[in-house]
């Protein structure tokens, strides 16, 4: 991690319009590597006299970035993925060091963090209103104008990827943004406004640190921002809909939350397929578990269950878990101390509530010092009201549970209150669309893993979020939408 190292700061300061702020009053917090359990930097953290400065300055710069056109703003946007991309490989590394995540993986987040300027600056042309079939009192339209100042507050998984995927949407419909950076990943979003800052006009985007309920509450309450997207746990989602709601202005609040989703496979699917599938799926080579899109309940069909708890084993055994900057390690450390003990802390309840520990739950032998890593771990006799199988861990933990009924599995996938994502394993199209249909997600693979396309829509149903994000729809969420009555035509010029 030397070379790493040696490209970070001490301390980050913060950019808010012109001014660089390497102080605050409100102090400093650590940074630590999750693969050494070193400090790797520091950042500020900004509390309610940043959040102000930082609103102000974005509040400012609105009109003007709304004044541009929209192929002038995709113009900016472009040359913001160009200048990522530059810096491709020092930024990826940086982000593997932040987040723990397996170096191919950081360069593949940025890769998609690019493609998503690139995405919403192309599709952006489509946002227009709409001009009505006239009536008899006059003609009719209707108008799509951005909000002004959207807060983006940021999960710790994909720390750079997040950053450019979830302000593309709210700045080509021309607001500006605040980004609060995740607690335990902000190093990589303040690279990301370092180089913003050689780009895009002063206050269009800016990004602060600091712990959630000072600086993200503070933001959240803000009376000039009146549009929120928040990504991460329900139970914080919550808590920033409540503050929302209580800072006495009304706001436009759409949350992407946990989800708890299942993986359902049926007789007729081959065991080694559905073993890579769920490998996949559990996303251990990619977060460590730690993805709202984890597919930790692994449905198999009796018939299948042996076979498929065997290859699974092998696969799981076939992990390495090491250094995430090592070109041999395939699954990195988990992100920080208190999360690999919440993650410990499952592994021991389902032991105890009965579930069989099949492999893993313990510290891999070649792991560094200091880090914080876990095995990819495997429970099988699991029971649906187990508390693995009930809350979500996020952490590399999978659960087998057995089936032998298709009105009975479709059941038990749906007594989640979280409803974000779900897999189908079958070769039978009648089986695929009718499990589609029945299960209660907002988003669903069929004989595939957890994909993301720019091109469709990704929110939850029940407890998993409120909104989408890609796709036309995101953007659209970032536009409130006018009428316009144009009566008594013979008093216009």
């Amino acid at each position: 991690m030397n070379a790493v190292a040696a490209e970070l700061r001490d301390t980050y300061p913060l950019l808010i319009g012109t001014d660089v702020l390497s102080t605050s009053t409100h102090g400093a917090m650590p940074v630590v590597a999750p693969g050494t359990g070193e400090i790797m930097a520091e950042v500020l953290l900004a509390g309610p006299t940043i959040v102000d400065k930082a609103v102000a300055v974005a509040l400012k710069a609105q009109p003007a970035w709304a004044a541009l056109s929209m192929a002038e703003r995709g113009a900016y946007l472009r040359r913001f993925a160009d200048a990522l991309r530059a810096d491709g490989e020092r930024l990826a590394r940086i982000d593997a060091m932040d987040s723990g995540n397996p170096l191919p993986n950081m360069r593949n987040d940025l890769e998609y963090g690019a493609e998503s300027l690139e995405y919403f600056a192309g599709i952006a042309r489509e946002l227009h209103g709409k001009t009505l079939p006239a009536t008899a009192a006059g003609l009719h339209m209707t108008l799509r104008e951005p909000y002004g100042v959207v807060a983006r507050i940021l999960p710790f998984n994909h720390p750079l990827m997040f950053t450019a995927y979830h302000i593309a949407a709210p700045l080509m419909a021309g607001n500006t943004v605040v980004v609060k950076a995740p607690d335990q990943t902000p190093v990589s979003p303040l690279e990301v406004a370092y180089i913003a800052a050689e780009i895009l006009p002063e206050g269009v985007l800016t990004v602060i640190t600091g712990d959630g309920p000072t600086t993200g509450e503070a933001l959240v309450a803000h009376p000039d921002v009146r549009r929120i997207g928040f990504t991460g746990r329900r139970e914080t989602g919550l808590r920033v809909m409540q503050a929302a709601a209580e800072s006495g202005v009304l706001k436009h609040v759409t949350v992407e939350l946990g989800g708890k989703n299942p993986l359902l496979v049926f007789p007729d699917a081959d065991p080694e397929y559905v073993a890579h599938q769920a490998v996949m799926g559990m996303n251990f080579e990619s977060t460590q578990g730690q993805s709202c899109g984890s597919t930790s309940r692994l449905f198999v069909h009796e018939d299948l269950h042996d076979a498929v708890v065997d290859a699974l084993v092998e696969r799981l055994a076939v992990i390495q878990v090491g250094d995430p900057l090592d070109a041999d390690t395939t699954m990195g450390p988990l992100v920080s101390a208190p999360q690999l003990s919440r993650v410990k802390d499952y592994v021991a309840i389902g032991r105890d509530e009965g579930a069989r520990l099949v492999v893993g739950g313990g510290r891999p032998d070649r792991a560094p010092d200091g880090g914080f890593y876990l095995e990819p771990t495997l429970f099988d006799d699991v029971s649906p009201d187990h508390t693995i199988a009930r809350e979500e861990i996020f952490g590399p933990v999978l659960s087998t549970l057995r089936w032998n009924d298709r009105d009975e599995l479709l059941r038990l996938a749906n007594t989640s209150p979280l409803g974000l994502t779900a897999n189908i394993i079958t070769k039978r199209l009648d089986w695929a669309m009718d499990a589609a249909r029945r299960v209660e997600a907002g988003c669903v693979w069929i004989n595939g893993r957890g994909q993301h396309f720019l091109e469709t829509p990704f929110g939850g149903y029940k407890d998993s979020g409120l909104g989408a994000e890609g796709s036309m729809d995101s953007l659209q969420s970032y536009t409130r939408t006018k009428a316009i009555h144009m009566l008594d035509l013979d008093r216009l010029g």
